[in-house]
């Protein structure tokens, strides 16, 4: 797996960053309207060789990718850049791969001449809005069967008044002398390749804006104040921009997914294509309206520079027309069938392949379910605790598949965070999900570091052997997710400790021997530092406890601790020490997400489309079905992807910006989105708990409601990412 760039792509970056930030400032965009075109800016992209980056070098360019373009774009999009260059890009291409005229390809690649793209067949509509059509000498068109050269003279680049000032002009396209640059199957798919290339690098421009628009937006709330505070520290600023946060990196990450799938060929590439046009258009308008937002009545001013990037955020898509057509696009390529020729992408250094060791404890988790686990046994598993089987605990345990992530000096399989990854999808493919196993790989490490020899000798090999499970005692009727306020007391008591108090949510208490506790043994100091763990049996006298069920066919409990007496061996850590004590847990932290549930009730979906019948025809040809099954796959993707993120810096020892919080964050929301939406679209069938596909849509539309809850609020984690990740101050509500 791979998120970063080569030293030349880096290089590259940083070139064209340098010469933007230079001669494509806001002071320069505000200069070139209302034309929205900068000449002295375009001649100087030509000098560095921008617009030949998609030319080969046999025709004298560059020669470069795909995604060394889309990085260029990104960086035209977070300046604003005045004039039509990912039109540009392409149109430079399509010159060179059709020839015939290679000198206007010589003064298109040195910004002498702007040459540019229509988008639709002038065969169907003759008279077309074209990006930089106000300034472009010609306009490389699909006419029909044929790819031709349009020239347009200079009295018919009429410009008018647009929403963003850009160069856009209305073109009576069959009006005009053209030549024909090539004809038949072939040149109608060389011009299709070059209009999904177009789709991918107006998404990075849009990626661009919208990190610029956050950028700004989290500069001004932090110097503007309010009620004697930062805006910035108000819940209600700082948490809409974590969220377009997410989106936005999101998009950005689908961008390159969709060069990564055609670069390997894989079947979903076109659909990869549509999604991430459609995900960017719309991730960058909603996040350039909260930027501008966030500036209140400063933001509709022409003082400040955010509505700059307000109207170009969505000029630039719209040439192409409505958004919404494509992801109905991309309904047809996942559910119809539709095809379409693909750009040569080139190199591409990203990659998202989680190794040969991934796919090789896939395997063995697979031939261990086949070889152990009975009918009997698989009607019993359920994604919560409820789905505990002893049996299979400890042939699991036996095979060292139990404890995955456990670092290998404890005992465990210490897989990387890759092939965690995978054994975790493996697992969910078998139906099986252990938070037993996870809870108790932290007690054991936890125990492994802090623990007296007698808990090693006597408890730790039960727990390694998969005797024995463990459940978690921190949360309190009290506190959920502010641990620190725990009051459940631990005093001194001759040779030992007294526990006394309640713990709420403790689940599997029910089938654990051992609670891992947090106690308050200190109430002199500031809350976090009072607390102290411990390893409590629930064998033990003045345990109580006492069920709590939810509507999600699981079990949880409250357990109750009345006079519990522990000998002092049995305390992890140091007095006061518990927060020291929590942190080995984060050996174990690579950045989760639910893209594995997301992924199953998808398949869920798509399998009750096809039994359902709509209007005579089975429910998945319906186009407005397509739209909303392509949607939850792009959620998908981009839960996916960001928790791949989060994984790879985590590997690679990267800063890490709050990706763990974004990856959970995101991914739940959208996983209770998406339920609650395919619960819809497949009723009333989906309302039946009838065994398959129905019974799967209903439990994970009830999963679903406590995925933004446990594991950290989604409000704990924005408040995490607005912090990390924006910059922001610590907020409140």
């Amino acid at each position: 797996m791979n998120f970063a760039l080569t030293d030349d792509q880096e290089m590259l970056r940083d070139m064209f960053a340098r010469f933007l930030d230079e001669h494509s400032s806001t002071a320069g965009v505000r200069a070139a309207m209302p034309s929205g075109f900068d000449s002295a800016l375009w001649t100087g992209l030509g000098e560095l060789g921008a617009f030949s980056i998609r030319v080969p070098e046999a025709a004298g360019g560059l020669g470069l990718g795909l995604f060394d373009a889309a990085l260029l774009m990104e960086e035209a999009g977070r300046t604003l850049v005045s004039g039509p260059l990912a039109e540009t890009l392409v149109t430079a291409r399509l010159l060179a791969q059709f020839g015939g005229a290679e000198d206007l390809l010589a003064r298109v690649s040195t910004g002498e001449a702007v040459a540019t793209v229509a988008l639709h067949d002038v065969a169907a509509q003759p008279v077309q809005w074209v990006a930089g059509g106000a300034v472009a000498e010609a306009i490389v068109a699909h006419n029909g069967d044929q790819v031709v050269l349009v020239n347009v003279p200079e009295s018919a680049r009429t410009a008018e008044d647009n929403l963003a000032s850009t160069p856009i002009a209305e073109i009576a396209l069959g009006a005009h002398p053209h030549i024909v640059l090539g004809s038949g199957s072939e040149a109608l798919a060389t011009f299709a390749a070059a209009v999904e290339e177009w789709k991918l690098l107006i998404a990075a421009g849009l990626a661009g804006i919208g990190r610029e628009a956050l950028k700004l937006a989290s500069a001004y709330a932090c110097e503007r104040k309010q009620f004697d505070q930062f805006i910035g520290q108000f819940q209600g600023i700082s948490h809409p921009l974590a969220d377009r946060l997410c989106d936005v990196d999101g998009g950005k990450f689908l961008i390159w997914r969709a060069i990564r799938d055609i670069a390997d060929g894989a079947a979903t590439a076109g659909a990869a294509i549509s999604l991430a046009s459609w995900w960017n258009a719309d991730a960058c308008a909603r996040t350039v309206a909260q930027a501008l937002h966030t500036f209140g009545g400063y933001g509709l001013t022409t003082e400040y520079d955010i509505f700059l990037y307000n109207l170009r955020a969505k000029a630039w898509p719209l040439v192409l027309g409505d958004p919404q057509r494509l992801i109905e696009e991309a309904g047809r390529r996942l559910y119809s069938g539709e095809t379409t020729a693909l750009p040569d992408v080139g190199d591409m250094p990203i990659d998202f392949d989680l190794g040969e060791d991934a796919r090789a404890i896939a395997d063995e988790i697979a031939t261990f379910f086949a070889k152990n686990v009975t009918p009997e046994m698989r009607d019993t598993f359920h994604y919560s605790w409820e789905g505990y089987n002893p049996e299979l605990n400890r042939k699991l345990a036996a095979e060292n598949l139990l404890f995955l992530g456990l670092p290998k000096d404890v005992g465990g399989r210490g897989l990387s965070a890759y092939a965690k990854t995978a054994a975790m999808d493996a697992l969910e493919i078998e139906g099986y999900n252990n938070p037993a196993a996870g809870v108790s790989q932290m007690v054991s490490l936890i125990i492994n570091r802090f623990g007296s020899d007698e808990l090693k000798a006597e408890v730790l090999p039960q727990i390694m052997s998969g005797e024995v499970i463990c459940s978690l005692g921190y949360s309190e009727p009290g506190s959920g997710s502010d641990v620190f306020a725990a009051q459940c007391k631990a005093t001194p008591d001759g040779n030992g400790w007294r526990i006394d108090g309640t713990k709420m949510f403790t689940s599997g208490a029910n089938l654990s021997t051992y609670v891992l506790m947090l106690c308050r043994t200190n109430t002199e100091v500031a809350k976090h530092k009072g607390l102290t763990m411990f390893i409590v049996p629930l064998k033990a006298e003045g345990v109580t406890i006492q069920p709590v069920y939810t509507f999600q066919d699981e079990r949880t409990n409250i357990t109750f601790y009345d006079g519990v007496k522990i000998p002092d061996s049995w305390r992890l850590g140091e007095v006061d020490g518990g927060v020291k004590t929590m942190s080995a847990s984060l050996e174990l932290e690579h950045g989760g997400g639910f893209a594995k549930y997301q992924r199953k009730m998808l398949a869920a979906a798509e399998e009750l489309c096809r039994e359902i019948v709509y209007r005579g025809k089975p429910l998945i040809e319906d186009s407005s079905a397509q739209v909303r099954l392509a949607r939850t796959t792009a959620n998908t993707w981009v839960s996916e992807l960001i928790t791949f993120r989060a994984n790879w810096a985590a590997t690679e020892k990267k800063p890490n910006l709050a990706y763990g919080p974004m990856a959970k964050m995101f991914s739940s929301e959208v996983f209770q989105s998406d339920a609650r939406d395919l619960l819809d679209l497949t009723a009333p069938l989906s309302l039946s708990k009838r065994k398959g596909a129905a019974a799967e849509i209903n439990i994970f539309y009830r999963h679903a409601q406590g995925a933004t809850i446990y594991g950290g609020t989604s409000e704990v984690h924005r408040s995490m990412i607005a912090e990390r990740g924006l910059g922001l101050p610590r907020t409140r509500s």
